[in-house]
C-alpha cells in the first residue's frame, strides 16, 4: 500500500469516528481521552532530549502545562459539542474550518507560487505560502460563518486564529527537528502522530478558549 494510500485510508477513518462520536458521548469522551494520552506522550518524546539532567524541574514544569492546556481543551471541546447552544457547536467547527483551510492554503499557494523561504526550521514553509494560508482562511471562513457571529471583527479575528495555527505548525516542526525526527509518532499510517496532523488545529482550539471569553 503507498503512502498516498494509507493517508486516504486513514483519514476517511477519522472522519467517520469524529463524526460517529458527535452523536455518542461515551465515544466523544473515549477519544479525547486516547487525545490527551497520546498528544502527552508525543509531546514528551520530543521535549526529554531537550533538556540536561540538571534541568529536569523545567521539564517537568514543561510538561505539566502541556497536559493543563490539554485536558482544558478536550474539556472544552467536549462542553461544547454537547453544549444545548447551537452556537457553542458552530464555534467548534468555527475554529477547526479555520485551522482546517489555512493548511489547505498554504499548502496550494505554496506549490503554484513557491517563493523565498519562510523559515528554516521547515523548508517546505514559503511566504507564498502564509499569505495563502491567511487569503484562503479568512475569505471561506469569513463568508461560511459570517451569519453566525455578530462580531465587526470576525474577519481579524480569522486573521488572527489562521496564524496561531500556522505558529503551531512551524512550533512542531521545530521541536522535529531538534530531535532529528520526521514525524512525531506512528499511530496514523500514512500521516504519524497525531502532532503531525493536528498540531495546528491543537493550537487553534486551545486559544479558541481565551478568545471565545474575551471577544466573541
Amino acid at each position: 500500500m503507498t503512502e498516498l494510500s494509507k493517508r486516504v485510508y486513514t483519514s476517511i477513518f477519522l472522519i467517520t469516528i469524529f463524526l460517529l462520536s458527535l452523536y455518542n458521548n461515551y465515544l466523544l469522551s473515549a477519544i479525547l481521552i486516547f487525545c490527551i494520552y497520546q498528544i502527552f506522550y508525543e509531546f514528551y518524546n520530543l521535549l526529554k532530549n531537550l533538556f540536561s539532567k540538571k534541568e529536569l524541574i523545567k521539564l517537568y514544569i514543561l510538561l505539566i502545562t502541556i497536559l493543563m492546556i490539554l485536558i482544558l481543551t478536550t474539556g472544552f471541546i467536549w462542553l461544547n459539542i454537547n453544549s444545548s447552544k447551537n452556537f457553542d457547536k458552530i464555534y467548534i467547527f468555527f475554529l477547526i474550518s479555520i485551522s482546517i483551510t489555512t493548511d489547505i492554503g498554504g499548502y496550494i499557494f505554496g506549490k503554484i507560487f513557491k517563493g523565498k523561504k519562510l523559515t528554516n526550521i521547515s523548508p517546505k514553509k514559503t511566504y507564498s505560502g502564509m499569505f495563502g494560508s491567511f487569503i484562503t482562511s479568512s475569505f471561506i471562513v469569513y463568508f461560511a460563518f459570517k451569519d453566525y457571529f455578530e462580531n465587526d471583527f470576525l474577519f481579524l479575528i480569522i486573521l488572527f486564529i489562521s496564524a496561531i495555527s500556522q505558529f503551531g505548525d512551524i512550533f512542531i516542526s521545530y521541536l522535529k527537528r531538534k530531535n532529528k525526527k520526521k514525524d512525531t509518532g506512528s499511530i496514523l499510517p500514512g500521516h504519524g502522530g497525531l502532532l503531525d496532523r493536528f498540531d495546528g488545529i491543537i493550537f487553534t482550539l486551545s486559544s479558541g478558549i481565551l478568545l471565545k471569553s474575551i471577544v466573541l
